[in-house]
């Protein structure tokens, strides 16, 4: 054998041998451990990563990346990927990094290696400016290894803000998340979970009860529904993993790589002029009659599609994504079929941050009004409803994207203020013929003005039927507002989509000089 053939011998055989490692980290450290992952209904970090990418897109980092941890028996298991899965591909066409636990390796716990694998992508990210997904699947912290897991949960925290606001930032919880592991994905934009196989926790069941004494199970005490009805956690919940990723992909298509990106732009044939005339069968003028805002939505925006955040969370206020003129719009809409549209605790948190959201990503706001005010009553003044309704008012007040405002019906006292009026910045207020803007409703606003007249009188009640067609003539007709420019257009609903399309269009350019400052400091 010559030299030159036993060269080229020696390097077909560094090839099979590098073929045969990466194909052993890719299967994982056994097919009985695929096979268990697949009993439980998840998929691995491989297939989930080629569900969520464009096909072929994926290149792995560090995909033979072992841990150097002795003691415990780890010297003598050292699995190539430590247990994630690193890389970056594309979506729709666009560069979006992701890292995926491998329950199949340690069960997805968080060692060094694998803290700083994902340390690695998550740098790449904000280093290229794209948006970052992490496929969750993980036990928490390797106990094994000490203080040095929880260290790199420390580097996760700190990427993580760092990134705020720079980046888009997707969790998908796949499997469990205990301990501080829960923290990571609660510093990101958006929460995904699946029934049954996810579950979010600080503490799990066993030390609920040898605390407390309560019986809970893992779904019950961090289950998806549990997070996104009760808690606000989860901003989307789904049954399969399949169906999860898929809207993972669908919400990457709403935002920009960046901040220093407009959200994508999706041709459309809906017409920006079409009428919208069947709005008036679907909002009843008497303002006390409930309706369905989503149908009102759906009328407005391209094709009648739009992406509910927080469905299932506070469910008076509605935010959703959805496009007019093809560009991304970010919508927040009081919704009377519940508790008449208040607002309350969690409908103001919910709508301050999807405001916050929108800001950060450059997404134009739309604002429809129907609100009969702020909630009333001894628990929601304990829990605190005077900060948490003024972080609404702050997201609204320190938002420099387009805004739009529409007044469906009645928007009264501070809620009015609150849902992006003309005195807080918004940039163009539209109404309807059927607006109310009050400080409060007609028949409480007489009681209070005109007590002494209507205790005074003969028939107090035909006095007070009368003071209170007096207030709404002379304070709630439909263009006191205009008159005073706190509105700038009474319109026809009819012409709502077109108007809308019209306004965003001339402040797509729009530019807002923010004062210096290290920060805000919003309440909290």
């Amino acid at each position: 054998m010559t030299e030159a053939v036993a060269v080229e011998t020696a390097f077909e055989n560094r090839l099979v041998e590098l073929r045969q490692i990466k194909d052993a980290a890719r299967r994982g450290p056994d097919d009985a451990a695929t096979t268990r992952q697949h009993e439980r209904g998840k998929l691995t970090a491989h297939e989930r990563i080629e569900l969520l990418l464009d096909p072929g897109s994926f290149t792995e980092v560090e995909a033979l990346r072992r841990h150097r941890a002795t003691g415990f028996g780890l010297e003598h298991r050292r699995p190539y990927s430590d247990g994630v899965v690193c890389g970056w591909g594309t979506v729709h066409g666009r560069t979006v990094f992701v890292y995926a636990h491998d329950f199949r390796i340690f069960g997805g716990a968080l060692g060094e290696a694998h803290a700083q694998k994902i340390h690695k992508v998550m740098d790449l990210a904000a280093a290229a400016g794209a948006p970052l997904v992490s496929l969750n699947d993980g036990a928490g912290a390797r106990i094994q290894e000490g203080v040095t897991a929880l260290a790199g949960y420390g580097g996760i925290f700190q990427r993580n803000t760092r990134c705020s606001g720079v980046i888009p930032q997707i969790s998908v919880m796949l499997g469990p998340c205990a301990g501080g592991a829960a923290y990571s994905p609660a510093l990101t934009d958006f929460v995904f979970m699946v029934r049954e196989t996810s579950q979010m926790f600080i503490t799990g069941p066993d030390v609920v009860h040898a605390v407390t004494g309560e019986e809970i199970t893992q779904n019950g005490l961090g289950g998806a529904d549990v997070h996104a009805t009760t808690s606000g956690v989860a901003a989307f919940v789904y049954e399969d993993e399949q169906s999860c990723i898929e809207d993972v992909r669908y919400l990457i298509s709403f935002l920009p790589s960046n901040n220093n990106e407009a959200p994508p732009v999706e041709p459309t044939d809906d017409p920006p002029d079409r009428r919208t005339d069947r709005l008036v069968e679907l909002v009843p003028t008497d303002s006390t009659r409930a309706y369905d805002m989503c149908a009102v939505i759906e009328e407005i925006v391209d094709d009648g599609a739009f992406f509910q955040v927080h469905a299932g969370w506070a469910t008076n206020v509605v935010c959703a994504l959805a496009r007019m003129d093809g560009h991304a719009v970010g919508i927040v809409a009081n919704q009377p079929t519940v508790l008449a549209g208040v607002l309350d605790i969690e409908a103001s948190e919910k709508a301050a941050r999807f405001v916050q959201t929108c800001d950060a990503f450059n997404i134009p706001l739309v604002t429809l009004v129907d609100v009969p005010g702020f909630l009333p009553g001894v628990d929601q003044e304990h829990g605190g409803i005077i900060r948490h309704g003024a972080k609404l008012l702050y997201a609204y007040c320190n938002a420099t994207v387009p805004r739009v405002q529409v007044i469906l019906r009645k928007a009264y006292g501070g809620a009015y203020i609150v849902m992006d009026s003309r005195s807080i910045g918004t940039d163009v207020s539209l109404a309807w013929p059927t607006n109310e803007i009050a400080v409060m409703g007609a028949e409480g606003a007489a009681n209070v003005i005109f007590r002494r007249e209507i205790k005074a009188a003969d028939d107090p009640e035909g006095m007070r039927r009368l003071k209170i067609k007096e207030y709404r003539t002379e304070l709630m007709h439909p263009y006191y507002a205009a008159e005073r420019g706190l509105v700038d257009d009474v319109i026809e609903p009819g012409r709502t989509r077109e108007l809308l399309v019209r306004a965003l269009r001339m402040l797509r350019a729009k530019h807002a000089d923010i004062p210096a400052r290290k920060h805000g400091n919003p309440p909290v």
